[in-house]
């Protein structure tokens, strides 16, 4: 068991306080969703991921629990190593189904209470594996992810989307780049749906998307001394068809200054004023294909859900 840490809690603050200023600053405001979990803002998420409306999750790890074998025979890597990986819970399919293949579990998250803990959990259950955590940010430090067997490379949970087209494609070069060849990526994405069906995903009936959303709030007061009063703030849901994204906005009810001292900064909103605090991007699969291609990867296997809401594909490093 073993954890390495590329990201300390200075140099997360720093970060933080990078990212904040940025976006608070610009026109139009914008935070980056990274900071929606703290620990509240993660059991929130928790709650989001059981809700009637909110597909994804379950949607994706139906299709793990379905297809863990065929995604298991066909990578038959050496090493899994998963970005993003949270607690690891969906990943326990994938190992089950690895088990002949792999003797490295490398789970990376940027929280490293998180994953002490379930490095600590899962060298417990899998006693054969060397469980290995990286504590850094899945987009600064792919460089350093142990090497040591053919490796496959879970991104899970539709995270992809939620960079930007320009991230996604600096994102996937740079992981295909400290790939060999033949070495997999597991991708996990959202496929483009009815907007009908895709809102109420993000903005569900019983308010706990918007209370997720408006935690951003609180992790600026609770980090720079702001004083953000998230009950001034409304969660709002908006489908881009042009982008094909959805984003998650924070809207002033009314007009508003707000200080923030760790950022030696004062914030003025106008009513109605929005800052966005997520994108989703969904897929179509020739696009999210030709996204892959121009990265460096050779797409091999799609595991698709019978609604076409989600897919999960292996692609190689060409």
């Amino acid at each position: 068991m073993t954890v390495d840490v590329y990201l300390e809690p200075e140099e997360f603050d720093e970060k933080l306080r990078a990212d904040a200023y940025r976006g608070l600053t610009s026109t139009p405001k914008y935070l980056s969703p990274t900071w929606l979990y703290d620990a509240r803002g993660s059991k929130l998420f928790e709650e989001i991921t059981r809700l009637p409306e909110y597909y994804p999750t379950r949607t994706e790890f139906g299709l793990l629990r379905q297809y863990a074998g065929e995604i298991a025979d066909s990578a038959r890597p050496e090493m899994l190593v998963e970005l993003g990986s949270g607690s690891s819970e969906k990943t326990r399919v994938l190992l089950d189904a690895l088990e002949p293949y792999i003797h490295t579990y490398v789970p990376q998250d940027v929280s490293e209470p998180a994953l002490r803990t379930a490095v600590a959990q899962l060298s417990v259950e899998y006693p054969r594996l060397s469980v290995h955590g990286v504590v850094g940010d899945f987009t600064e430090s792919l460089e350093r992810l142990p090497s040591g067997g053919r490796r496959m490379v879970a991104f899970l949970g539709g995270t992809i989307g939620n960079l930007v087209p320009e991230e996604r494609a600096a994102f996937l070069s740079g992981l295909a780049s400290i790939l060999d060849r033949d070495e997999w990526l597991l991708l996990g994405a959202g496929l483009v749906v009815d907007p009908e069906v895709l809102i109420p995903a993000y903005d569900d009936a019983a308010g706990v998307t918007a209370e997720f959303d408006r935690n951003v709030l609180r992790v600026l007061n609770n980090r720079l001394g702001a004083d953000f009063d998230p009950d001034r703030f409304a969660h709002r849901a908006v489908w881009d068809p042009d982008n094909e994204w959805i984003e998650m906005r924070l809207e002033a009810t009314e007009t508003m200054t707000v200080s923030v001292p760790g950022l030696d900064l004062e914030v003025s909103l106008e009513k109605g004023e929005q800052i966005r605090t997520e994108i989703s991007a969904k897929f179509r699969l020739d696009g999210l294909g030709a996204e892959l291609d121009q990265a460096g990867f050779v797409v091999h296997r799609e595991w698709i859900d019978r609604d076409g809401r989600f897919v999960v594909l292996g692609a190689a490093r060409r």
